[in-house]
């Protein structure tokens, strides 16, 4: 049985021009244990389908429509003191900037034994020494020493290794980490990459990892999911997806990226930029960019639908459409 099921969901933004859809129709799951991925380009709507998970969506931006479930319990319209208790307890959070998830006047001890003692019946001497255990959980050297420390007395890769530690801390089964490894050097994005593994398979918790970073995605993650102007244009296992591609857009992305043992001169690119919200075109919202559309892309939108080993918003993988290209040429 799946963790966490999203379906059909819909944010909206309403302007004084008229109301923006952000995203539209976004299905997935994610299982127990499981790491699903979730890439694309800035503004393809990531970070808002994270922010609608946990419950932090930025007024004015609401949830116009589908439904959020975790352990088959609707979540997305739970009363904001509701889903506080479950936010930490049953949902962790890890942000792109630890200091924003920080607060620079207490410390790091005292921002992890509040958060243990408000989800979870231990005193407070028992709540420090879970404290102090999950800093040398998440690689921070001489924790008792380090608990007691302000979060400016970390390096930014300490930092979100705390963060990680207060994501952790009420034992919860999902976790939503956004961005986590983009602020960090190479070599600490890796060892905060090995440390979101391990954490999957000794907890069983799942991880709903969002990034624009492919390479972070392949070494991470089960499964993947590729989202366009606030949909899912493809989701399926990873390394199908990396190395079949059943979309085009999920095709130019992975074109994007350098491959070191191909005789190439010359990176893919795809052509043209990811349509605004004011502006999203009728049928397929690829179709300005994609070099494969025909009629049918500019007049229906489609949806995901089996593509090989994944599944594809793309009328390519249609019989019938397949057929009256055939008829066309």
């Amino acid at each position: 049985m799946s963790l966490l099921q999203v379906k059909n969901l819909v944010v909206e933004f309403p302007t004084r021009r008229g109301t923006l859809r952000a995203l539209d129709d976004v299905s997935f799951d994610i299982a127990p244990g499981e790491i699903l991925g979730v890439v694309g380009e800035s503004g393809a709507g990531k970070s808002l389908t994270g922010a609608s998970i946990i419950g932090l969506l930025e007024p004015p931006g609401r949830i116009a429509g589908g439904e959020i479930r975790l352990h088959g319990e609707r979540i997305d319209n739970l009363r904001p003191d509701a889903m506080r208790k479950i936010r930490g307890r049953q949902i962790g959070a890890i942000f792109q900037d630890p200091l924003t998830s920080l607060n620079p006047l207490y410390s790091v001890g005292r921002q992890l034994t509040e958060t243990i003692t408000t989800h979870l019946p231990v005193s407070q001497a028992e709540a420090r020494q879970r404290a102090i255990k999950l800093l040398k959980d998440t690689g921070i050297p001489a924790a008792e020493q380090r608990i007691d420390h302000y979060p400016h007395q970390f390096s930014g890769g300490m930092r979100q290794r705390v963060v990680i530690a207060l994501a952790l801390a009420a034992e919860p089964q999902l976790i939503v980490a956004d961005e986590p490894t983009t602020a960090l050097d190479v070599s600490i994005q890796a060892q905060i990459i090995t440390l979101l593994k391990t954490i999957c398979r000794e907890r069983g918790a799942a991880v709903m990892l969002i990034t624009h970073d492919m390479g972070v995605i392949a070494e991470t993650c089960d499964r993947v999911a590729v989202m366009y102007a606030g949909r899912v244009a493809e989701i399926g296992p990873v390394h199908e997806v990396i190395n079949h591609p059943a979309h085009p857009y999920t095709r130019g992305l992975m074109g994007c990226i350098p491959d070191m043992g191909a005789d190439r001169e010359r990176l893919h690119q795809i052509d043209g930029a990811m349509p605004r919200l004011n502006a999203i075109p009728r049928g397929c919202a690829f179709n300005p960019r994609c070099e494969r559309s025909f009629d049918r892309c500019h007049d229906q939108r489609p949806d995901l639908m089996p593509a090989g080993a994944t599944r594809a918003a793309c009328w390519l993988h249609d019989a019938s459409s397949v057929q009256t290209i055939g008829e066309a040429a």
